[in-house]
């Protein structure tokens, strides 16, 4: 029976209370699990300004990690906060969603860290998904922070900025330097002012947090804890980020792989994305080059997004991806 879902709970997850959000416009559809990116970024807030039309085509939970959002608590355990750690979340709350709308899969879809935490857990329980959908496609970071901040040094340089080549060069990060917390928030500012970071046409991280704080599903106490649990969960996991190579850990994946990726993106790169796909061993694979967006195209161009969701990854095929990215 058609039934319409706009819902938000908090569910116990391997022993801790997390909060995710559903919707739907009709229930019996297939299950989608978002996992949002950061560490520590939750993501629906952005739906209120930038539809994705998800809810449409399938039951979308939009599940806010543990350390994160509407589940950051003062009191979790650092060590709790380990890759394991998400992993196994992430396999509860897919159960969760298969026992209460009685599904034997469920399609996962990561956005830039969520990429990460989607690629391992489809890896670990490929069984319990349809296919992995990845958005803003992680495999190298370390080797994308390199590239992005050579290219942005060289943007600035070439403008006669001089006061963000002065802040930029604080970090020696083409030289080898350490690519730490500090950094992020000047890299991020960096990409915004240059449309190669969340968005294409965002030209500051004040739009993200305008987004969070004009969001209707948060109450205020929400929205004023939310930042802390992005610190919290960034300062956690963002080494074990740096440091993965998805291209050498995950060889192959059990289930179809369509990665979707923004021309425009240095956040995560675009390139690196590319070869992921051209690496990875997988029953179908596709990759999708969206032409006016940089790190978020599930926001950008959602109707595109939409169309391959339905024409593809619904039907195990992968006819609209980049032809020369299919082999």
């Amino acid at each position: 029976m058609q039934q319409q879902l706009n819902e938000k709970i908090r569910v116990e997850i391997n022993g801790m209370r997390q909060g995710m959000f559903l919707q739907s416009e009709n229930t019996s559809n297939p299950v989608l699990l978002f996992l949002h990116g950061g560490p520590g970024s939750p993501e629906i807030a952005f739906t209120q300004k930038h539809p994705t039309g998800l809810e449409k085509i399938f039951t979308v939970c939009w599940w806010e990690q543990r350390g994160s959002g509407i589940s950051y608590q003062r009191n979790i355990p650092k060590e709790m906060m380990t890759m394991d750690q998400m992993i196994s979340d992430t396999i509860a709350v897919v159960q969760y969603l298969r026992r209460r709308f009685v599904k034997d899969k469920v399609y996962i879809m990561g956005h830039s860290w969520g990429t990460v935490l989607g690629t391992l857990t489809a890896q670990r329980a490929p069984e319990l998904f349809h296919a992995y959908i990845g958005i803003g496609q992680v495999a190298r970071q370390e080797e994308s922070e390199r590239l992005a901040y050579t290219y942005m040094l060289n943007k600035f340089r070439t403008a006669g900025n001089q006061k963000m080549v002065r802040k930029f060069k604080k970090y020696p990060i083409d030289q080898g330097g350490e690519i730490g917390i500090k950094y992020l928030s000047l890299r991020s500012d960096g990409m915004q002012k240059l449309g190669i970071g969340t968005m294409h046409r965002s030209k500051s991280m004040l739009d993200c947090v305008k987004i969070v704080l004009g969001f209707k599903g948060y109450t205020w106490r929400e929205k004023l804890k939310f930042p802390m649990g992005n610190s919290f969960s960034l300062n956690c996991l963002w080494d074990f980020v740096l440091q993965s190579d998805l291209i050498k850990q995950v060889p192959r994946l059990e289930i179809p792989v369509y990665v979707l990726h923004g021309k425009f993106d240095y956040q995560v790169s675009y390139v690196i994305a590319k070869q992921f796909v051209q690496a990875i061993e997988a029953p179908v694979k596709g990759f999708y080059t969206f032409d006016r967006s940089a790190h978020s195209p599930c926001f950008e161009e959602p109707k595109k997004m939409c169309h391959i969701l339905r024409k593809d990854v619904l039907n195990g095929k992968a006819d609209l991806a980049d032809k020369q990215n299919q082999e």
